[in-house]
């Protein structure tokens, strides 16, 4: 039986990554539930109209469908969480990071309340996007981290190109920052029709060019130092595989910027959005990947490996013939 409770590291690793894709899917139906005017679909929580179950109406439908998922989602984090013990062999870091994931799902349940109470207050709904991108850290850490045997993720010297692709996220992630906003202030309110939903109107009428402006100009500034950093590491000799994470990001980068220029002259179709905004989410995983890509600053890997350096050393004095 303790045997049959154990579970190996390949089995671990593809459970993480169905928990990444389970966390990104989950994303992507929350913004279809704002873009489709079901926000406030069940106004209530975590009931809907007082009930356990939807009236059949396509918006309560659809925003009480997201909620479901979001519960399947939550079993996938908790499952994450309580295998990491039962992976053998079993590692401290993997159950900690692991134990975000269900903690994170837990919080948006608890969020997602207060913005439905608060009827899509626009700081609600922004905080909602952005504690997303922070659980999608947790799961992207932890399925790389299970790729490799304790002690064996690379290494590398180069703090100037470390700490530059790390720039680059921390510049993705006030992006998208700006780009919640952006949807605060525009069309897209989540509510139906009649019902009265909170824009940002911090600047008055002029609020959404405002915000879009600013989104843009950072999205072009993110797109830029891409490039440069992406240069920089051809120019250190970095290997540039086809699929090499600066590259996709750069290629991701150019995609968003063609999507919202046109959406924004269409005056913003919900379609559009949410293409924009799943694109943003695939994104802000390259960014990470990018990041974990580039590996720790420090010494390369073969320095650490001192005890399997003088085994081998031994092994080698023990073969040679004395003379």
């Amino acid at each position: 039986m303790r045997r049959r409770l154990h579970i190996d590291e390949d089995r671990y690793r593809r459970l993480a990554y169905v928990a990444l894709a389970s966390l990104t899917l989950i994303v992507f139906t929350g913004a279809a539930v704002r873009l489709t005017n079901s926000g406030l679909g069940c106004p209530t929580w975590p009931r809907c109209y007082g009930h356990v179950y939807p009236p059949l109406a396509v918006h309560p439908l659809i925003e009480f469908g997201n909620r479901a998922l979001s519960g399947v989602v939550g079993i996938v984090a908790l499952a994450v969480f309580a295998l990491a013990f039962a992976r053998r062999p079993f590692r401290k870091d993997l159950a900690w990071i692991s134990a975000a994931l269900p903690l994170g799902v837990v919080a948006q349940a608890v969020l997602g309340g207060f913005t439905v109470r608060e009827q899509l207050a626009p700081g609600f709904v922004m905080s909602h996007y952005m504690l997303s991108m922070v659980i999608l850290i947790f799961a992207f850490w932890l399925a790389w981290r299970a790729r490799y045997p304790r002690g064996t993720r690379p290494r590398t010297p180069d703090r100037t190109l470390v700490w530059s692709v790390r720039g680059l996220s921390v510049l993705c992630a006030v992006t998208l920052f700006a780009g919640t906003a952006a949807t605060a202030a525009g069309p897209h309110s989540g509510g139906n029709v009649g019902q009265s939903i909170k824009r940002l109107t911090f600047k008055g009428p002029d609020t959404l060019q405002w915000v879009v402006h600013q989104h843009a100009t950072l999205a072009a500034l993110l797109g830029v130092l891409t490039i440069f950093v992406w240069l920089l590491k051809r120019s250190r000799g970095g290997a540039l595989e086809p699929l090499e994470p600066l590259t996709v990001l750069g290629i991701l980068l150019a995609s968003q910027g063609l999507i919202g220029a046109v959406q924004y002259e269409l005056k913003l179709p919900a379609e559009m959005v949410w293409v924009h905004v799943a694109v943003a989410t695939l994104t802000w995983l390259v960014s990470i990947w990018a990041v974990a890509a580039e590996g720790r600053i420090g010494q390369p890997a073969i320095v650490e490996n001192r005890e399997a350096i003088a085994t081998i050393v031994a092994e080698w004095s023990r073969s040679v013939p004395a003379s």
